[in-house]
């Protein structure tokens, strides 16, 4: 089933590509700095403003990673249909 999915990805359009590639870095930045907001509400600050601004930023660039493979795949397949 992976492997499926990998081939898959390596099978896309160019532009679908470069746009699912960008996103995921996106979210992978997105993800690094909600945690180090996390580690730094752990280490140094204990306001719980920070603690949650981390947490719906780490969330939030899950949904995002989420969106942006489901939306790659999905637009893919309907170029792939047209064509």
């Amino acid at each position: 089933m992976l492997k499926k999915i990998v081939t898959y990805y390596k099978n896309l359009d160019k532009t679908t590509y470069k746009i699912l590639s960008k996103g995921l870095k996106f979210c992978f930045l997105l993800a690094l700095f909600a945690s180090i907001l996390l580690l730094g509400y752990m280490l140094f600050f204990q306001t719980p403003l920070i603690y949650y601004i981390g947490l719906n930023l780490f969330k939030l660039s899950l949904v995002f990673c989420v969106e942006f493979i489901i939306c790659g795949f999905v637009v893919d397949n309907i170029k792939k249909q047209i064509i």
